[in-house]
């Protein structure tokens, strides 16, 4: 399986290093945005990089056998480049850093965190094939704000239009990301409600949650939305647009398609950093 450098590459692409790193700037950005010290965002930052590590890592392991199946060449557990013993206890290790990380800034944010990762841990293993796959994306990404806003001094509450920004935009992302490999997930028997509903209605039903979570972030908090928010609404209608395309066409259209979900991803971090007032 390779020597040490080999495994140590291989173990970063089975932990999905996209979305974990992608995760855990918003993460970071965010707890600057709700006013955290330095310190203290570097500890946000740190369990939710943990978190998510433990996430991909658990993904990947759980799925190896029907990855391999549909000869994914892209996952290494798939292709034997890398042992299931090792992921598996990298995951372990991840979730055993997060609790002590998430824990560290105190119980309120410690346990709005864990839930969210408990979350994904339940997505992973339970709901991924179910009509509910959607659910843990929702609780997921609408507690990891409240989870930030908690960690800032005096543990204040988020406001309801960032919670409900989040699970749009988790439940959004979850209908998004399953259109390009949604072909192969049903030839292995994973029937989530994208799957169940098809790809076209799939990629529709994620775009308009995906700017649904724009509208919200854009109009829900207080005072009008200024320019960077009527700005992020006149992009965010194109690029909604080009995400339900994704399943119209053949799985490669598809995937480069998906871009427009970048790009509404991109636009609801800026609106949460840069819209001029405290999440707090």
């Amino acid at each position: 399986m390779g020597g040490p450098l080999s495994r140590a590459v291989n173990l970063a692409r089975c932990a999905h290093p996209g979305p974990a790193l992608g995760v855990s700037l918003v993460g970071f950005l965010l707890a600057l945005a709700a006013g955290l010290d330095t310190s203290r965002s570097l500890l946000v930052t740190g369990a939710v990089a943990t978190g998510q590590l433990s996430i991909g890592w658990s993904n990947d392991w759980r799925d190896r056998q029907r990855d391999a199946r549909s000869g994914r060449t892209d996952k290494p557990l798939a292709t034997g480049a890398i042992s299931a013993e090792l992921v598996g206890g990298a995951a372990v290790a991840a979730a055993v850093a997060c609790v002590a990380l998430s824990l560290a800034l105190g119980p309120v944010p410690g346990v709005l965190h864990l839930t969210a990762v408990a979350a994904a841990w339940v997505y992973n293993f339970w709901l991924k094939a179910t009509v509910a796959s959607f659910l843990p994306y929702a609780v997921a990404f609408g507690l990891l704000p409240a989870f930030v806003v908690a960690a800032a001094p005096g543990q204040p509450a988020a406001p309801y239009w960032l919670v409900l920004s989040g699970a749009l935009l988790g439940s959004g992302a979850h209908f998004a990301n399953v259109v390009p490999d949604l072909d192969d997930d049903v030839a292995t028997g994973v029937r989530g409600l994208p799957h169940r509903i098809g790809a076209g209605p799939a990629a529709a039903t994620g775009s308009v949650l995906l700017l649904a979570a724009t509208a919200v972030l854009a109009l829900g908090r207080p005072g009008p939305p200024g320019a960077i928010g009527w700005l992020a609404l006149a992009l965010a209608v194109p690029a909604a647009a080009v995400a339900a395309a994704a399943g119209l066409g053949r799985p490669e259209l598809r995937r480069r398609a998906f871009a427009g979900v970048v790009v509404l991803a991109v636009l609801d971090t800026a609106l949460l950093v840069l819209g001029g007032t405290s999440l707090s």
